[in-house]
């Protein structure tokens, strides 16, 4: 009877409920759309290295396949393909425009937060859900790299997807949930190679420790979804070794044409231990070697504060001591739950991929980047929506007020401290963000002000507290162009720190706005990098332009290392004259060098040496006889590092200086090989 005749009360107010977070789904969901796809024709090809292997992968199924850099399969990108089919796919319906590339990211990145949002919600309710979506759109790196064309948008998404089914087999125990994670992880592999291991400690112990099934059956599941993981991303590193080498192009990035070697090497134990053959320095951590500083080198100072410091800090440390917080906070409050309990697994998943990945960011000596801790961003964003409503349930606990007043001032705290590296911008956020952040927190600790209407306020106050600071810079960074090889969210720091050549506001080419070197111990001198590093005289990208060359100097001109080459209409003129009687149009040291002239054509230019100009491809031998079949039209000089690359790269370069006469065209050499 007491059912009955609560059920007309409960049941409208069931539907109010639903109605309501269905609304708040929409919301977030079409603000993210619109925040990630405005504008993005301002960035043009963003990442030119990429942009012309997605312009190869449209107009040829095997350059599609291999991830080649151009149509006539001289060499690879220095990464799987995965995430170049959705882009190249895209530019075969709608045509080669940076509309047409850069949208498939955005929507990956409309997808990453919907599946964040789903994920939360089965274990911790709407509220969590929509406050770890939120959380995760305005991180400032996610609202670069969800609007860039790296593969880390597809990355973090595959990411999110795994854990997403890996908690669905903590709630039935069925052997598919974890075949089905272990698939995620395969095509993750297929995207950034091994960066995607990081999510599989977290899961495997989350599920060993919290499964349904027995400790036998677990284990078994687990090598079940091993077993997923290798023929997902097996079959495609089974087809490039078995294929025969003089019929696919050069694997970019192997120094012995072998993707188990770029996988191994380059982009495996190489970003670890500083020992990456073929990159631009000889190596990133520890001191004593050319380029390297105490502890980090050209790749930033190795430690556990690496993730706060001046290159990395405004990209993900925002709420990354709150997510600490919360995630311990959260085990305690779960303490005493049944093994098999799903919030308990969710926070430990969470918790251990932040802490496995970020102490790997933080202690890898070898090649990073300030936009690598993307991969950083759902972990803290599900820990801030799961933890802060498991809290707020629990807060008629004093310890437990403490707790959350203990993490919203690391919140504002850390805004403050974040906010003050960019003095210029918005400064009236910085102090806005502690005072109100210290209102919250003692808002927290008085129980009348975390009920009724007055809980409200407060709720509202902490989320301004945690969430104004990274908005804003996600802000700046959604109206910022950014292009390049390296890029950051945010605005300028002033120096970028020790994260490498990141930390500006839409000058990603090392320079600050006021054209300072960004490289940490390298001064720019009169637009070129000092004698020492590889590649000649200490000029990065050849001719009078330094870094990027030409007379463009950085970025521009004949490119560089680090940015794409911005030919002129005679120079695109020239090279599309008779293109059709050649394999390629021109040839030129570097990847980026080669990309300008190739978006800009639409014919294939061969990409010298990869994408550092160091890959022993193709060689002296094999350049020769291309020419001699009548096969590449130009060469242009000044690209890669130091205008002519190193090893076979100088070989190709003085080989044609000595035989060919040069020709200057709008401050770029061209050799006429014809």
């Amino acid at each position: 009877m007491t059912t009955l005749m609560q059920r007309p009360v409960d049941e409208p107010a069931r539907h109010t409920r639903a109605r309501w977070e269905w609304i708040g789904l929409a919301v977030l969901l079409v603000g993210t759309a619109i925040a990630y796809i405005w504008g993005l024709g301002a960035s043009g090809w963003a990442n030119s290295f990429y942009s012309a292997a997605v312009q190869a992968g449209s107009v040829s199924w095997k350059a599609f396949f291999f991830g080649s850099s151009d149509a006539a399969n001289s060499i690879t990108v220095d990464k799987p393909p995965m995430s170049l089919w959705v882009m190249s796919l895209s530019v075969r319906v709608f045509g080669l425009s940076s509309w047409a590339m850069l949208i498939p990211q955005a929507l990956l990145g409309v997808g990453s937060v919907a599946l964040l949002w789903a994920t939360v919600r089965r274990q911790f309710g709407s509220a969590a859900g929509l406050l770890a979506g939120l959380t995760l759109a305005v991180t400032p790196v996610a609202a670069l790299m969800f609007r860039f064309n790296n593969p880390d948008a597809l990355l973090v998404l595959l990411m999110i997807a795994a854990v997403w089914a890996s908690m669905r087999a903590i709630e039935d125990g069925r052997t598919r949930w974890l075949v089905l994670t272990g698939v995620f992880v395969g095509f993750g592999f297929l995207t950034k190679q091994l960066q995607v291991m990081l999510v599989i400690p977290p899961i495997a112990l989350m599920y060993l420790a919290f499964g349904r099934p027995k400790f036998v059956t677990r284990s078994v599941q687990l090598f079940a979804a091993l077993g997923a993981a290798i023929v997902s991303a097996g079959w495609w590193l089974l087809v490039v070794e078995l294929w025969p080498a003089s019929s696919r192009p050069w694997i970019g990035g192997s120094q012995n044409n072998s993707i188990l070697e770029l996988t191994l090497g380059y982009n495996g134990l190489g970003r670890l231990n500083g020992e990456e053959t073929g990159s631009v320095t000889p190596g990133g951590g520890g001191a004593g070697g050319p380029g390297r500083g105490a502890g980090g080198g050209m790749w930033g100072e190795t430690g556990i504060t690496r993730m706060f410091d001046a290159s990395q800090g405004g990209q993900i440390a925002w709420l990354i001591p709150s997510a600490l917080i919360l995630l311990a906070l959260g085990l305690v409050i779960r303490g005493r739950a049944r093994r098999i309990d799903p919030q308990r697994a969710a926070l430990t998943v969470w918790g251990l991929w932040l802490l496995v990945t970020g102490l790997t960011f933080s202690f890898m000596a070898g090649i990073f980047h300030s936009y690598y801790t993307v991969a950083l961003a759902p972990a803290v964003a599900a820990l801030i929506g799961a933890g802060s409503v498991l809290a707020w349930r629990n807060r008629e606990r004093y310890w437990v007020r403490v707790g959350m007043a203990v993490a919203t001032s690391a919140a504002a705290v850390m805004a403050w401290v974040l906010l003050g590296r960019s003095a210029d911008f918005v400064p009236w956020l910085r102090w806005t963000v502690l005072v109100v952040g210290l209102f919250g927190t003692l808002a927290l600790l008085i129980p009348v002000m975390t009920r009724g209407k007055l809980a409200v306020v407060s709720v509202l106050t902490v989320l301004f507290a945690g969430l104004a600071g990274p908005t804003a810079y996600a802000l700046d960074t959604i109206a910022t162009p950014h292009t390049g090889s390296i890029v950051s969210a945010g605005p300028s720091t002033g120096m970028g720190g020790p994260g490498g050549f990141g930390g500006g506001r839409g000058m990603d080419d090392g320079r600050t706005r006021d054209g300072q070197s960004r490289m940490p111990g390298f001064p720019m001198q009169g637009g070129q990098m000092p004698a020492g590093l590889p590649g000649g005289a200490g000029v990065m990208g050849g001719g009078a332009g330094g870094m990027g060359g030409g007379a463009g100097g950085m970025g521009g001109g004949a490119g560089g290392l680090l940015s794409g080459s911005a030919p002129t209409e005679a120079i695109t003129a020239l090279l599309e004259a008779d293109a059709d009687s050649y394999t390629w149009v021109a040839a030129t040291v570097g990847s980026n060098s080669a990309s300008g002239y190739q978006l800009a054509t639409e014919d294939p230019v061969m990409a010298i040496g990869g994408f550092n100009g160091t890959d022993p491809s193709p060689t002296l031998e094999q350049f020769q006889q291309y020419v001699a079949n009548g096969q590449i039209h130009y060469f242009i000089a000044g690209g890669g590092m130091g205008g002519s690359g190193s090893g076979t790269s100088a070989d190709i370069s003085e080989w044609v200086a000595a035989n060919y006469t040069a020709t200057t065209v709008d401050g770029v050499t061209m050799y006429d090989l014809s």
